[in-house]
């Protein structure tokens, strides 16, 4: 995605389902009902001039048809994040749900924010495959220690080989998914080239960087507090008049958490600047999960830095 570039002076707001999508269009002020298939889809973009925004939320995939018909038609959209737009709709005291709400209000959250909206970018065939087998791959790497718990719990004599079977598909499966991964690089210059940068952060291997690159497309696009709020790992501060409280990493994507926690754990023990980072922390009396998660931070800073350079070097 990139930022809005442009002002708009008519705002569609779509609340997406299976089957069909309700609309609320502030030009007409009416509400319309799309059947969410391909044809529908191309029929209601078509009839759609330059000027429109629209507006819909990440629904579990069921928005991605959407917006690729309207990438096709040359009109600008935005995927919403759906905790932004719940709390937009309770600063109006509505407590109220029907889909028509939410099309209304998607309509008029983008005529308010759409100075500071990112429009939505059809990603690339390449990364969007990478982002699902990195997907895929995590997934089952949580299934299999889900099962590998149980394999250790008591009672679990009576189900072993059952158990031993399902993990053993699970690890067979893992293996393939992350051959086809590094196939997938090998194969395009510009995911070599990613790679290859980010692999020269401390703590950052070959998996860390092809699950980086999957799960934050945005990597080298942000400044460094864009790209650390994005990441989870911004501090956010928590002061009321004379009281300065602790501040907190939240919000995010969570995953990137997960994703750099064991990186900066080895880049912890190292003997390179992240080492001597953490060392100097601790030194200063942090303790000990700050000092890692100011790593972690530093880690993701450093990726977004060095993939940047990378593509402007290239």
């Amino acid at each position: 995605m990139h930022p809005a570039t442009k002002s708009f002076s008519r705002f569609i707001g779509c609340d997406v389902g299976k089957s069909e999508i309700v609309a609320f269009d502030s030009g007409t002020g009416k509400p319309l009902t799309i059947a969410n298939t391909k044809q529908g889809l191309a029929a209601f973009a078509a009839g759609l001039t330059p000027g429109v925004l629209v507006v819909c939320e990440a629904t579990g995939g069921y928005e991605l048809a959407l917006l690729a018909a309207l990438t096709a038609a040359g009109i600008a959209a935005h995927r919403a994040d759906a905790r932004k737009v719940k709390a937009f709709i309770r600063s109006y005291g509505t407590l109220g749900k029907t889909d028509l709400i939410d099309a209304r209000a998607l309509s008029n959250y983008g005529a308010e924010r759409q100075a500071k909206l990112a429009l939505w970018q059809a990603p690339d065939a390449r990364r969007q495959r990478l982002a699902a087998l990195v997907q895929t791959r995590l997934d089952m790497v949580a299934d299999r220690v889900a099962y590998q718990n149980r394999l250790g719990a008591p009672g679990a004599d009576l189900v072993r080989q059952h158990l031993r079977k399902v993990l053993n598909g699970l690890t067979a499966q893992i293996a393939s998914i992350e051959a086809e991964i590094k196939t997938l690089i090998q194969a395009d210059a510009s995911l070599r080239r990613d790679t290859r940068a980010l692999e020269t952060v401390d703590g950052v291997g070959k998996v860390v960087s092809f699950e980086l690159l999957a799960l934050m497309p945005e990597l080298g696009t942000l400044d460094r507090r864009a790209i650390t709020c994005l990441g989870g790992l911004a501090p956010h501060p928590n002061q009321s008049s004379k009281k300065d409280g602790y501040r907190r990493v939240k919000g995010g994507r969570y995953m990137i958490k997960s994703i750099l926690f064991m990186g900066a754990l080895a880049a912890s023990r190292s003997k390179g600047p992240l080492g001597e980072f953490y060392h100097r922390l601790l030194a200063k009396g942090k303790l000990k999960m700050v000092a890692l998660l100011a790593v972690m931070r530093k880690m993701l800073t450093l990726a977004n830095a060095r993939l940047r350079d990378a593509r402007l070097a290239a």
